[in-house]
């Protein structure tokens, strides 16, 4: 049988690669996105038979509408996520309740929803981040909800058992859209990386894949950094 895909935030940077890598595998996929003209033309760009959803995960009332056309789900990976710089001294609660909607309620919903529709060997990926454990000047909400998905995904995973939930926590990823021209910065943290390199979209990807298709890893979450975080 063919696999069913869903990459929920599938228009742009690593969820569109992902979408992407799985379409290339022979799975059918399906994307989500927030604006309709965008959704339909880069699931046109994948292939002519990748299917689009429009879909806010800071909405989470109208998730489930969205997604009742979905009637099997393989692989699930929740990649949205919207960039957010709010420290305290400057507190926006609006965006500071948008992102956490987004990333904690939105992520959990559309796992509620679709919790029936899960295959006999389903797995889910949740995308986090590495300012759960290195925050830096405006991240007070980004490294709160990168924590609460390390937890999610424990909870998930007993209550959604034998489905199996990860997450990915990825570093700075160098040719990504929003790094791309920020040369100096990916250089600082180039040099002081283990590896002597900057991690890129296709480890990001490679890793992903990993966490949804191996049958014996659950409840893991996987910072891929290239052991920045050491030093």
């Amino acid at each position: 049988m063919t696999a069913s895909v869903v990459v929920i935030g599938g228009t742009s940077g690593l969820g569109f690669e992902l979408a992407k890598t799985y379409r290339f595998r022979g799975a059918d996929v399906t994307i989500t996105g927030r604006d309709d003209e965008r959704c339909a033309s880069k699931a046109a760009e994948i292939g002519d038979d990748v299917k689009d959803i429009v879909l806010d995960l800071a909405d989470p009332e109208s998730i489930g509408d969205a997604l009742r056309d979905v009637e099997r789900v393989d692989r699930l990976a929740l990649v949205a996520v919207d960039r957010d710089q709010n420290s305290v001294a400057d507190y926006d609660v609006d965006q500071a309740i948008r992102l956490v909607t987004l990333k904690l309620v939105g992520y959990t919903e559309v796992v509620h929803q679709l919790a029936g529709r899960f295959g006999a060997d389903a797995s889910i990926l949740l995308f986090g981040g590495l300012a759960k454990d290195r925050p830096y000047p405006g991240s007070t909400t980004v490294s709160t909800v990168n924590g609460a998905v390390s937890t999610m995904i424990r909870t998930m995973a007993l209550e959604l058992a034998p489905v199996r939930v990860n997450a990915i926590h990825p570093g700075i990823v160098a040719d990504t859209p929003f790094w791309r021209g920020k040369e100096e910065h990916c250089e600082n943290v180039r040099v002081r990386t283990p590896t002597g390199r900057n991690v890129l979209t296709s480890d990001i990807i490679d890793a992903s894949v990993f966490l949804l298709e191996n049958p014996a890893v659950n409840g893991v979450n996987l910072d891929v950094d290239g052991g920045w975080m050491m030093q």
